[in-house]
């Protein structure tokens, strides 16, 4: 869970334009990816998972689940279900607008939406893909004659036992 101190130590009407920022900053996605991206940018794992949980308590208040099958469901405590309860008793106007307008996708949306782009994983987690990265950069980098010697090197991982075993030695000397 995120750590906070209980006093701002902003002024109120920065903390206000912060909040406005981030607010036109998610305005400005065009399609769930792009909101998804900027939302796994700036939140760890477990913010994500919080922010989604009150959002699906919300959903599941509104359509009538009582408290003890929404903590079946999700596995929040009863505190957790209270406060968001209460904030929809109080406001809520905010969860109303977006449910509203999103009904219409979520009843169409389907888990084999737009893939995540490999290119941005590769970013966030460059170590992971090093390897990849290095040769994509060389082929860019080649002269016509590298690039016969890099499709060489292609034809002979058929054996890739004796290629890999080449690369450690090389690797390890």
């Amino acid at each position: 869970m995120a750590k906070f101190s209980r006093k701002s130590k902003l002024p109120a009407k920065e903390t206000q334009m912060m909040i406005m920022d981030l607010c036109t900053a998610m305005a400005a996605t065009n399609n769930t990816s792009e909101a998804a991206q900027v939302l796994t940018d700036l939140l760890g794992k477990q913010e994500l998972e919080m922010i989604a949980k009150r959002l699906k308590i919300a959903e599941l208040l509104f359509e009538g689940l009582t408290c003890h099958e929404i903590k079946q469901t999700l596995k929040v405590s009863d505190p957790t279900i209270a406060r968001v309860h209460s904030w929809m008793k109080q406001s809520g106007e905010g969860y109303r607008l977006v449910r509203e307008r999103t009904k219409s996708k979520r009843k169409n949306m389907t888990h084999s939406e737009e893939p995540v782009k490999l290119s941005l994983i590769k970013r966030k987690y460059p170590m992971y893909f090093w390897p990849q990265i290095m040769l994509e950069y060389w082929l860019k980098n080649s002269n016509k004659r590298e690039k016969q010697e890099i499709k060489n090197i292609l034809d002979k991982l058929g054996n890739k036992r004796k290629l890999y075993s080449q690369l450690d030695n090389l690797l390890n000397q």
